[in-house]
């Protein structure tokens, strides 16, 4: 088999870089979608492509009716030999992207291929892909993760209503050891930021602290708060979502035994970059700063231009996607509206609410990093479609005539950091990897230089 990827059509999926999300998103049984993985699968086999169609959403249905679908099975199969059977399956749940991802192995005459299908929430299939069949993620370590050479202990992130539950790695001899605090990107982050397989979190931590750093990673306020949180949602701006718990980590760092309370830092990834030039404002006395795919753009036109990059992956965008990406449009118009009021309802502006973008109006986080002291470290993949290399070049562009500050960006790497090859994409996320050993060696060098 031609060494290929067919793709046969990805529809709009809403950005993972989402601000924040209150709402409780419907979790199907892995067991149902499997079923509907298989049924679906089997109607292509027997070659009822009306009835696999109507398994499709409105967009894909559109750009994918019944001959086209025919088209690209007859396509598949005179590359693959006839389909022979079904040979297993997995599911993945992507809370990030609202989405579920079912993997279906499938033997062909020639070869296997997964046949990777996304479903919405309503069950419906808004993606499909057929990719070689790869072999399952055995969960190997890196090699620079030393697992003999740290310890971790649970710790308290904060006091009273938002305690957060925590995690402090750090190595086993030695000290005091310099200790860096990870803040998370948007939506409702675990202490190891999560994402379908991934961990950057937790190879971010095991990785350092193997290097001899101490590293505290914790539960997002949005997630440990959920239901607390919605209920007060139109008071919640950056601050109650990343900042004070940021702040609060660091304090406990200072406080806690082994640690060198003059050499603490702070690393912030997504969101938690942008954040980062707030973060030092309120806290001159942090070490120094690490920005990995921190975004210099305002929220709501990195929330567009994701909806078109995703839009765009199947090569063009449908009727149904431009009607998205217009409400898109509307909704960050909205957003900039002068006339924003505390009062205007979130589902009109992007799913996060009026105070939330009140507080970030005006906020330039490249220009405001000029005010901070403190030496900083700036990096990117260049695969990353979520932050761009625009992005990086908006920090540099600020900062680049300050000796203090280092840019380092990376040809292979995504936005978690995570290696691949061409164009980067939804489901790469729902693939195992781990945050490049470069990188890592890359932060701790720094940290310790």
């Amino acid at each position: 088999m031609r060494n290929r990827i067919f793709v046969a059509l990805l529809a709009f999926v809403f950005p993972v870089m989402v601000p924040i999300c209150y709402a409780q998103q419907k979790i199907l049984a892995s067991e149902d979608l499997a079923g509907s993985a298989k049924e679906f699968i089997e109607l292509l086999a027997r070659e009822d492509f009306s009835s696999a169609v109507g398994k499709f959403d409105s967009a894909v249905k559109k750009a994918m009716p019944a001959e086209k679908l025919r088209e690209a099975w007859k396509s598949l199969i005179a590359q693959t030999g006839p389909f022979k059977r079904q040979v297993g399956i997995r599911t993945e749940r992507i809370e990030q992207l609202q989405c579920d991802f079912v993997f279906v192995t499938c033997e062909f005459a020639t070869t296997n291929l997964d046949i990777q299908i996304i479903f919405n929430g309503a069950k419906q299939i808004t993606g499909l892909f057929f990719v070689p069949s790869q072999p399952p993620a055995d969960n190997k370590l890196p090699s620079y993760i030393k697992t003999g050479s740290f310890r971790e202990k649970e710790v308290s992130v904060g006091t009273g209503q938002w305690a957060l539950p925590g995690t402090l790695t750090f190595p086993r001899e030695g000290g005091p050891f310099p200790a860096v605090v990870l803040v998370h990107g948007s939506g409702p982050q675990d202490r190891d930021e999560t994402i379908g397989p991934n961990k950057p979190f937790r190879d971010l931590a095991w990785g350092l602290a193997s290097c001899g750093i101490a590293v505290l990673r914790y539960e997002k306020r949005t997630k440990a708060y959920a239901e607390k949180l919605a209920s007060a949602e139109n008071s919640i701006t950056v601050k109650e979502e990343t900042i004070e718990d940021a702040l609060a980590a660091v304090s406990l760092l200072r406080k806690t035994e082994g640690i060198d309370a003059k050499k603490i830092f702070v690393l912030g990834h997504s969101l938690g970059g942008m954040l980062v030039p707030r973060i030092g404002a309120s806290d001159p006395d942090i070490a120094g700063f690490i920005i990995m795919a921190g975004t210099t753009k305002h929220l709501e036109d990195v929330i567009i231009e994701q909806g078109f990059y995703a839009a765009l992956l199947d090569g063009a965008i449908s009727e149904d996607e431009k009607a998205q990406l217009e409400q898109l449009k509307t909704q960050a118009a909205k957003v900039k509206d002068r006339q924003l009021s505390s009062m205007t309802s979130s589902r009109d502006l992007l799913g996060a609410p009026a105070n939330y973008w009140l507080d970030l109006r005006g906020y330039n986080p490249a220009e405001a990093a000029r005010n901070l002291k403190q030496p900083m470290l700036i990096l990117q993949g260049e695969r990353d479609w979520q932050v761009t290399m625009e992005d990086f070049q908006g920090w540099k562009k600020s900062l680049s005539s300050r000796k203090d500050v280092e840019f380092k960006t990376y040809p292979k790497l995504n936005h978690l950091f995570i290696e691949g090859e061409g164009k980067s994409w939804l489901g790469e996320y729902a693939r195992a990897g781990h945050v490049s050993a470069v990188v890592i060696d890359d932060i701790a060098n720094w940290i310790k230089k």
